[in-house]
């Protein structure tokens, strides 16, 4: 099991905690080598060693994804360094939570920018390769916000909604080249991302429905990572929704 993965070369965005750390450590246990992009070096840092120490080859990638050149040039400058990019996860984002009449628009537009465009700022930067090889895989995070809109998380479940239609448009684009595209849609995991909420009244909700169940660990979203971007070459698993046993809707 552990070479799965063997030669592959991934990238990871958002790896500095969460879902993008255990991605990245998943993907190294299976024996990819791994770039990993985030703001906070210090915490990146942290996590090339645990990576060094798999065998990762890790290279750390200080970007504020929210820029569509620093989304490109985190790409580029992975095909830099190992010669090429096999593997681009997708996981960079926030979540800022309020009701429409409330909402602080500047939040809201930084939200669309990090959620959306830089994902398919990376994702456009890593075609051409990817083209060129007949090779490569796209894995997009997405959430049941993609799925379900609920009050309090209009622009944040339109970014997720997005997601999954790029990402199967996408798919219909790339699929002669033999370049496979994953949408995955966690339900509630136990993250940072609730943190990012700046309404008190909503947040205070959202976690108490959060501690009311068994939450997905990052990991568990990891291993679906992993499965996915390691089956056989003529397999694509267009999709994967996920939730808490628990978690209803």
């Amino acid at each position: 099991m552990s070479s799965r993965l063997d030669g592959r070369i991934a990238l990871v965005t958002g790896a500095s905690s969460g879902i993008g750390e255990a991605a990245a450590l998943a993907l190294a246990e299976a024996g990819a080598k791994v770039a990993i992009a985030a703001r906070r070096r210090d915490r990146l840092e942290v996590l090339a060693k645990k990576l060094e120490a798999l065998g990762a080859e890790p290279t750390v990638l200080v970007a504020d994804l929210a820029s569509e050149a620093e989304a490109q040039r985190i790409v580029a400058e992975t095909e830099a360094h190992y010669g090429r990019l096999d593997i681009l996860v997708n996981n960079a984002g926030v979540m800022y939570l309020e009701p429409v009449e409330q909402a602080d628009l500047g939040r809201w537009r930084h939200m669309l920018e990090l959620n959306v465009l830089s994902l398919i700022a990376s994702t456009q930067a890593a075609l051409p390769g990817m083209r060129a090889r007949r090779d490569g895989h796209v894995v997009n995070i997405s959430s049941t916000a993609g799925r379900v809109a609920n009050p309090n998380a209009a622009a944040y479940s339109a970014t997720k909604f997005g997601v999954v239609a790029f990402s199967e448009a996408l798919r219909r684009e790339v699929y002669q080249h033999n370049i496979r595209v994953t949408v995955i849609e966690p339900g509630v995991v136990e993250t940072e991302l609730r943190d990012h909420i700046g309404h008190a009244e909503v947040k205070a909700n959202l976690n108490a429905w959060a501690d009311s169940m068994r939450q997905l660990q990052g990991r568990d979203v990891a291993d679906a990572i992993v499965f996915c971007v390691s089956r056989p070459p003529h397999v694509n698993i267009n999709e994967v929704l996920m939730r808490p046993t628990d978690q209803e809707r």
